[in-house]
């Protein structure tokens, strides 16, 4: 019973428990769920079936890769998020539960009827899709600077059966038309370049264009703040994921172009993640002023 589905997961999470996965039980199951093309439930429905010497193989494959240090989604392909499930490729972050917190708050939000939301550095599209896959009266707008994002976006968009969305390759507005969109949303860079996390963990294998941005990581966040009013109808909302000790100032860019109801929402564990705030008349003249 050496190779069986128990001994295999047994000794396959206690390899990755040496080389410091944080998740060693939860990595070795979803690889040789990977391998046999089952849910997780057969791993413990039948957990005494033997492995064949292939699907062995396979699986020690994976975990040599995942000793390295490679991101099990970037292993297998794909990562589910939300109600979906994406393709994912190293040119793109990895879609993370933290993210669905900023989806949570985009639906609450929302308007009923008609309406548009614009999704600032797509990667994968995750945000764009799972809005677009709860409110089909909406159109969504996504885009990425890197043309291979785009792509990718694209290709998740079809293979999830999402008609009411559209990638556009731009750096953040520059190719946005001109629009009173309901809503802006972004998970944009927002990591300092000395952040010492940077070496560690799954980000090490993850686009630094996607995660770092200039001024402590608030840049890009800045630039975003500034920009958003000439593109919001009134009373639209902005919605933007951030580090967990960036509230304070993200709320302060927030208010400094003139945005209400600014208020910093934690995430699933409790930490400052997601500011958001509304557009007010005030500030869609104060920008008009600056063009």
């Amino acid at each position: 019973m050496l190779n069986s589905i128990e001994n295999v997961l047994r000794a396959a999470a206690h390899l990755l428990a040496e080389h410091e996965s944080p998740s060693p039980r939860i990595d070795a199951s979803v690889l040789l769920c990977h391998v046999l093309d089952k849910p997780s439930s057969y791993l413990y429905t039948w957990s005494d079936k033997l492995l064949s010497d292939e699907e062995l193989a396979a699986f020690n494959g994976l975990i040599a890769r995942r000793t390295l240090g490679e991101p099990v989604a970037y292993i297998i392909g794909y990562r589910d998020f939300w109600s979906l499930r994406l393709n994912v490729e190293p040119s793109t972050l990895i879609p993370r539960p933290d993210t669905e917190r900023l989806v949570e708050l985009a639906l609450e939000r929302l308007p009923k009827g008609e309406g548009s939301v614009l999704d600032l550095g797509t990667g994968t599209g995750a945000i764009a899709l799972s809005i677009a896959s709860e409110r089909h009266d909406l159109e969504v707008t996504g885009v990425d600077l890197r043309p291979e994002a785009v792509a990718l976006a694209q290709r998740n968009q079809q293979e999830n059966g999402i008609s009411n969305a559209l990638f556009l390759q731009s750096s953040w507005f520059d190719a946005v038309p001109e629009h009173a969109f309901t809503m802006i949303v972004s998970n944009p860079p927002y990591i300092d370049p000395e952040d010492p996390h940077l070496a560690q963990g799954d980000v090490r294998f993850e686009p630094k264009t996607a995660l770092i941005a200039d001024d402590h990581g608030l840049a890009d966040i800045r630039h975003i703040c500034q920009h958003s009013p000439r593109y919001l109808a009134q009373g639209g909302w902005l919605m933007i994921e951030h580090g967990y000790d960036q509230g304070h100032a993200v709320r302060a860019l927030f208010l400094g172009v003139g945005f209400c109801d600014v208020e910093t929402v934690q995430d699933y564990a409790g930490l400052d993640r997601v500011t958001l705030g509304r557009i007010a008349q005030s500030a869609l003249t104060a920008e008009a002023a600056l063009t």
